[in-house]
């Protein structure tokens, strides 16, 4: 009798009930861990929807940034986040055996087939199967393999200056969209790297099956939706909708990972890749086949590393490393590509100085090949300019632009020297640290490649130890334990194709007063860049010319 009159009550006020319980929760959210203490927009203290809509806005980076200049180091972001701005922090989050994990941000982002949600190494939260997976892999991403995946990427970097000779020299009177002419050929570079053969892009000129236009529409869910990931349950990884997939009722599968069911389905025995496609064959018990692969590429390293390793590695996770390098391996890459040319044709002055570095080896006989430009990782490591102008952009435009979450362990971690408890959600913004004045100095907004050169006017101790101190803020990928595994891969492509475009090309912004527009979707990608492109004569050694 009680109970129903208590239920006819609520039910008579329920207005009244809502509005209370509503009011509790965020209260609760406000004085969470006793996070209240730490300054930052009072919506964002009492619900998680602010960071949603901030995120969904595509331009948090520049919130984060205008909110550590108002309110200091550290800033409330969430009912239960906190981002950090100082540099000295990095170790404490970051750092190794430090016992920090990521947070659910990140699951969100893992990729789909066949009804089955494949973790990664970049969105697993598993600290130990981070780390068997890493392990088992590593040796494929060392500086010391690097040798054995360039000619992949000159293949490719051929076809790239064969086709914007052809379809966009300014005589043409096309201009390009070079911010997606370089995604095009980050995605055929790490396409050829992984499985020997190219998704296509660069021949067709064209988002072959459409899988640029897929990962786009795929961040622009997961940065907003990441903020709150309990939703990601609700829409792309509905248990309802992944048993349907799983049945093949619907059809959940990523584009980029039957793209990769089909090269594996050239490299293995019929039954091994139905079981990197279906989940009920978790692990393979196919007996070990031995590939027919000719060509040192990620896949045929991933295969072998399965048979080296066989209590841990299977036909799924092969499939998952795989998927994984076309994510990571083409979207920061080409980003990272872009930034590059985009401040040095906005700062001429820097452009020309970096010709003359170019061409003043290339009158040296410097670079081994004179006929079509292309430049080699070895090379490249020789032109300090270069260097300083990529690391200039890596400064200006990181391509992650959300800080990297991180949850505190549960006994709670002094950060910064103040006490953060257990379960909360802390991180940096790349885009915040890399704009620190006491480290990168008073014109931190200004593209100036000059601050990566030691200064001989200055004490070399002193100038090598400031340059020491840049280099460990940069956060462009990641950091620690987590440092993304492919960040030799991207540079090795970066390194490689800047000083090889510029050595073959007149690049111009089609329209100089024009800057580019952002949008950061978690990677922070640029639009309306223009450019249009002229022959430009090959500088010959002295001796030849």
């Amino acid at each position: 009798m009680a109970a129903g009159t208590l239920v006819s009550t609520v039910l008579l006020h329920w207005p009244i009930v809502a509005a209370v319980a509503l009011t509790a929760y965020f209260v609760c959210n406000y004085f969470n861990r006793g996070l209240n203490k730490y300054p930052g927009p009072f919506l964002a203290s009492i619900t998680d929807w602010w960071r949603f809509v901030d995120v969904y806005c595509k331009r948090p980076e520049a919130t984060h940034i205008k909110l550590h200049e108002k309110y200091g180091d550290v800033v409330r972001l969430g009912p239960n986040t906190l981002s950090f701005a100082n540099p000295k922090v990095l170790k404490s989050i970051y750092g190794l055996n430090k016992g920090f994990v990521k947070s659910e941000f990140y699951p969100v982002q893992q990729s789909v087939a066949g009804g089955r949600r494949f973790p990664s190494l970049f969105s697993t939260t598993s600290e130990s199967f981070h780390q068997q997976l890493r392990r088992s892999v590593n040796s494929a991403f060392s500086m010391s393999t690097l040798v054995q995946y360039e000619p992949f990427v000159d293949s490719t970097t051929e076809l790239f200056l064969e086709q914007t000779e052809k379809l966009y020299l300014k005589s043409n009177g096309k201009s390009c969209d070079f911010a997606r002419w370089l995604q095009f050929y980050a995605f055929d570079v790490i396409g050829e790297m992984t499985y020997s053969k190219r998704h296509g892009f660069l021949e067709k000129n064209e988002d072959i099956e459409g899988i640029i236009e897929y990962i786009s529409k795929l961040f622009n869910y997961v940065a907003p939706v990441g903020q709150i990931p309990w939703l990601d349950l609700v829409f792309l990884k509905n248990p309802l909708y992944l048993m349907l997939s799983t049945y093949g009722i619907v059809d959940a599968t990523f584009p980029v990972s039957r793209f990769a069911q089909q090269r594996m389905a050239e490299r293995l025995t019929p039954s091994a890749t139905k079981a990197a496609s279906d989940p009920s064959i978790l692990p393979s018990t196919e007996p070990k086949e031995k590939p027919v692969v000719t060509q040192p590429d990620l896949l045929s390293k991933f295969i072998q590393a399965k048979a080296d390793r066989p209590e841990f590695m299977n036909d799924a996770l092969v499939l998952t490393m795989a998927v994984s390098m076309a994510f990571a391996g083409s979207e920061t890459t080409a980003i990272s590509l872009s930034a590059v040319f985009y401040y040095l044709l906005k700062n001429p002055r820097c452009m020309e100085k970096l010709l003359k570095e170019l061409d003043d080896k290339s009158r040296e006989g410097y670079f081994h090949d004179t006929e079509k430009g292309h430049v080699t990782w070895t090379e490249s490591q020789g032109l300090p300019y270069l260097d300083a102008c990529i690391k200039e952009a890596f400064r200006l435009h990181p391509a992650p632009g959300l800080p990297m979450e991180r949850v505190v362990p549960p006994q709670g971690a002094e950060i910064g020297g103040v006490f953060v408890k257990g379960g909360t959600i802390v991180g940096c913004n790349a885009w915040v640290l890399h704009r620190r004045r006491e480290v990168f100095g008073e014109d931190v907004d200004v593209y100036r490649p000059e601050r990566w050169l030691v200064d001989e006017s200055k004490g070399q101790d002193a100038e090598e130890k400031r340059i020491k101190e840049m280099n460990a803020t940069m956060l462009q990928f990641g950091m620690g334990a987590r440092t993304c595994i492919g960040k030799n891969i991207s540079l090795l492509e970066i390194y490689k194709l800047v000083p090889t475009v510029l050595r073959r090309f007149e690049i111009q912004l089609e329209d100089p007063s024009q800057d580019w527009k952002l949008h950061n979707a978690w990677f922070v990608r640029q639009l309306n860049f223009r450019t249009t492109f002229q022959r430009r004569d090959m500088v010959q050694p002295a001796s030849e010319s």
